[in-house]
């Protein structure tokens, strides 16, 4: 599952996290093949996003459906098998336990969707886990859930950069999809656990999920076509 063959470009997942389809489109129409997928998360989905999911992989366009499935067993086979027929190619699992991750590998059936295991958002840091009673570091964590969702048959997983280097030398022929991206400069926003481009792809992580660095940027394709440069000179 190498990236070696990728262009740049085609390593940035660009997060549509807007308020509605309208501006979604109006960006994909601006970033053309700037970006290589496009991620529509929650609240997307909610507004109409399994449907432009199936108009963007209709047009050839690779689809990221951040959906983040966590629920009893059926639900999430049932889920994940009617999101495999929108052509969506990378789909969002919570790698919190084997049955949650089992049931989306069965309901991903013989599709060539991709599946992700999230593992800690990376808004979340030592303090925030504590609360919700897990007494450990986030990268003991993350290596832990990255470990279940490889051992089900994911494809990879979602961790900040600041894991990325040491999941690369554990987890081989295994997806590293790295959000939190900010280039150097740019606000952290909610983020906790932020790299830059060029520090997340010299630690190992394969895809780069960018959202308001690009999208709230006055020019958005000059700004996609920056980062670009940026993770080629450090590819």
């Amino acid at each position: 599952m190498a990236t070696e063959h990728l262009a740049p470009k085609d390593r940035i997942v660009l997060a549509l996290d807007v308020a509605d389809l309208d501006e979604a489109r109006r960006l994909v129409d601006a970033l053309g093949d700037s970006v290589g997928v496009f991620k529509i998360g929650l609240e997307l989905i909610y507004r109409g996003g399994l449907g432009f999911a199936e108009e963007l992989a209709g047009e050839g366009r690779n689809v990221f459906l951040d959906a983040k499935l966590l629920d009893i067993e059926a639900t999430v086979e049932r889920a994940t098998a009617a999101i495999a027929k929108t052509g969506a190619k990378f789909l969002t699992v919570h790698a919190t336990d084997r049955k949650t991750l089992n049931a989306a590998v069965r309901g991903r059936g013989d599709s060539a969707m991709k599946l992700l295991g999230v593992t800690v958002l990376t808004n979340l840091d030592r303090a925030d886990l504590g609360e919700q009673g897990i007494d450990m570091p986030p990268l003991a964590l993350v290596q832990e859930r990255a470990r279940l969702a490889q051992d089900a048959g994911f494809d990879g997983i979602v961790a900040s950069g600041k894991e990325a280097a040491a999941l690369h030398e554990r987890l081989r022929d295994f997806l590293i999809v790295t959000p939190g991206i900010r280039p150097a400069g740019a606000d952290a926003n909610d983020q906790a656990r932020i790299v830059t481009p060029s520090d997340a792809i010299a630690a190992g992580a394969n895809y780069l999920v960018i959202g308001r660095p690009i999208t709230r940027a006055k020019d958005p394709r000059a700004a996609a076509e920056a980062i670009a440069a940026e993770i080629a000179a450090a590819s």
